[in-house]
């Protein structure tokens, strides 16, 4: 220790004190001072040669790079570590280039993903199903089919990370051939009791509408966990046997799995198609109990459900019920008010939409105007449209012009209707002709109806309501010359009319009727009920209308068949096996025809009952002798 004085130098040496001159100290300081300096350097540089050593080794450890990516925010990032990996020699290591494959996936990089993973020397499973994941999750199908086919070919294993992934592309394209081909090499490689592997293929070809071949595998299967069950159940929905999805619903809980809400979702789905308003009570109790937060997706499914099981003051109180609500949940309710033939509370709804701070969407605007076509309110319907982009920033799409074609051609405006058909400038579609064709059937026009038909069928040639829609007009212009074309036509081309069926539910169950249908066990007493009601209906001034009968026979027969029609025998059914004072509610797959909607008016006042009714189209609310629509349908 050293401290400087006026006269000199105190110097601590061996613990004793010490004074010398300054002159005399300063060779002793400079050397002193140097053999330090010498020591730090030296230190020094053993640290860098030690930390340059220990980032070299760090560098040549897999950890390191598996690290750096998983830090990685960004495709740049990536890149760097890529280079990095490459200047040290690790690409060569599966599980640094496994992880880079990955990354490049993740970040949607396919072209980097499959540089790096064509010039892997070695690949394992993982690599194999990451680019084959890859390329489905961007869905590029085809790359994603080619690099499975490279895996086959090349004697690679496929597993139960990578089938998935093919098998799922397969559903995305609902590509049915290529998923049997997969699914005979699952059965190759004893893969076919594979949990992951099953469910992908219950999902395929539940999508591919191939429900039965779903249900075999889905009862194979060993375990099946709730995504499993939540797909069979929305794939019989989708495939029109919803009944099927409540009964598998059912079946779910009973084996003690707990539905999450996206399988109540599922149902609530699968019960809007089936229209059992019994069973959509029986779910909302169940979503109550179990305390499911009615959140946008299920109170939207759940409007939806009760909409079309034929009670919008239900579906009204969900959604005043829902806290919060996003466009789909205001443009459900205004479409729910629609096909019930309320069209002013659609349009009421609106503006409260808008003061809320939500803007309409394309499927808003879609709504409102099926709301105005369905309620015939024209003008303001024109309104709406012509003024979609300059109010609300939405162009028009082909499902815009459909509804505006329907509300002109429900008015009679067939010519305007036409005309703004020409004038379209984006892909015209089946169901815009389709609603034209619809209109010239309803206002008799049978030229139009020709142009109508021959533009429809260049579209789709394959849907038989279109046949059978061209040969229902010319039966109503009596030129059965016409109508035997076409039905030759149809069987030329193996087409088949859909039959007609009506459905009403009973006691918790559904009955089903056919035209002319004696099946029923109650049978006899329906046709008595029958009887006597077209006795009570003839007193009050009803005449069967025959012009519904678009068959070249005699009026006498032409009646009979009008008699047997299986709306009616359904609402007979329901008047014998129903309280007093109940409604009736039943559900027709086709459009209701003019006489049975006279029927149903004439019903609902003699008998003092309120009918409901579910076509194809819309519903038809009956009460004391009037419809909800006002005839305008």
């Amino acid at each position: 220790m050293f401290k400087l004085r006026d006269r000199g130098l105190i110097a601590l040496r061996n613990g004793k004190l010490g004074c010398c001159s300054a002159h005399s100290v300063i060779p002793i300081v400079e050397s002193v001072i140097e053999t330090q300096f010498r020591q730090t350097s030296l230190n020094l540089h053993n640290r860098e040669e030690e930390s340059s050593k220990f980032h070299f080794l760090q560098r040549l450890n897999p950890k390191f790079y598996i690290s750096a990516l998983v830090n990685c925010r960004n495709l740049t990032q990536v890149r760097q570590v890529h280079a990095q990996a490459s200047v040290h020699g690790m690409l060569q290591n599966i599980i640094v280039a496994n992880k880079l494959v990955y990354f490049y996936s993740y970040y949607r990089a396919l072209d980097d993903a499959y540089g790096l993973f064509d010039g892997m020397c070695v690949r394992d499973s993982v690599s194999w199903s990451v680019m084959v994941g890859g390329f489905a999750k961007v869905g590029d199908y085809m790359n994603c089919f080619g690099t499975f086919r490279e895996l086959i070919r090349c004697g690679a294993r496929p597993d139960n990370y990578t089938l998935p992934f093919v098998i799922r592309a397969c559903r995305d394209l609902k590509n049915l051939q290529m998923g049997r081909l997969i699914h005979h090499i699952v059965y190759k490689f004893g893969l076919d009791l594979d949990h992951f592997v099953c469910a992908a293929l219950v999902d395929m070809y539940a999508k591919c509408r191939e429900i039965e071949d779903a249900r075999f595998l889905f009862d194979k299967m060993l375990e099946r966990d709730l995504v499993t069950w939540t797909v069979m159940i929305g794939g019989y929905a989708e495939c029109g046997k919803a009944n099927e999805s409540l009964v598998l619903f059912d079946k779910m809980r009973e084996e003690g799995v707990v539905p999450d809400k996206v399988a109540m979702v599922t149902v609530v789905f699968a019960c809007a198609k089936l229209g059992a308003m019994h069973k959509a009570r029986i779910i909302d109790d169940y979503i109550q109990r179990k305390k499911f937060q009615l959140d946008v997706i299920l109170g939207t499914a759940m409007i939806d459900m009760y909409a079309k099981c034929g009670c919008v003051e239900s579906a009204r109180e969900i959604f005043d019920r829902m806290e919060e609500k996003n466009v789909i949940s205001w443009s459900a309710m205004i479409a729910a008010y629609g096909y019930h033939g309320q069209g002013r509370k659609a349009l009421d709804l609106f503006p409260v939409m808008l003061s809320s701070g939500m803007l309409p969407d394309k499927i808003t605007l879609a709504s409102l105007l099926y709301a105005c076509s369905h309620a015939g309110l024209v003008d303001e319907g024109l309104r709406f449209f012509f003024s979609m982009w300059e109010d609300y920033s939405v162009g028009p799409d082909v499902k815009h012009y459909t509804c505006v074609v329907d509300l002109l051609g429900r008015a009679g405006r067939l010519d305007e209707a036409l005309k703004l058909i020409k004038s379209v400038t984006i892909e015209k579609d089946e169901g815009l002709w389709g609603a034209f064709l619809g209109a010239c059937r309803t206002h008799k026009d049978v030229v139009l109806a020709e142009k109508a038909a021959t533009s429809l069928l260049e579209l789709q040639s394959q849907n038989p309501g279109h046949y059978v829609l061209l040969s229902n007009i010319y039966a109503n212009a009596g030129r059965w010359e016409d109508v035997a074309k076409i039905r030759d036509l149809m069987s030329q081309r193996r087409l088949k009319k859909t039959p007609g069926w009506t459905w009403i539910e009973v006691d918790n169950k559904s009955h089903q009727f056919s035209v002319g249908d004696t099946t029923h066990p109650r049978s006899k007493e329906i046709y008595e009920m029958l009887k006597s009601l077209s006795n009570k209906l003839e007193l009050v001034g009803y005449v069967p209308d025959t012009n519904f009968v678009l068959h070249d026979v005699d009026e006498e027969l032409k009646i009979g068949i009008l008699y047997a029609h299986s709306e009616k025998l359904a609402i007979a059914f329901g008047l014998i096996a129903t309280p007093e004072h109940t409604p009736i509610r039943i559900i027709k797959n086709l459009r209701v025809c003019g006489d049975c909607h006279t029927f149903c008016k004439l019903v609902s006042e003699i008998a003092g009952r309120v009918i409901i009714v579910r076509d194809a189209n819309r519903f038809h609310h009956f009460k004391e002798g009037a419809c909800s629509c006002g005839d305008y349908w």
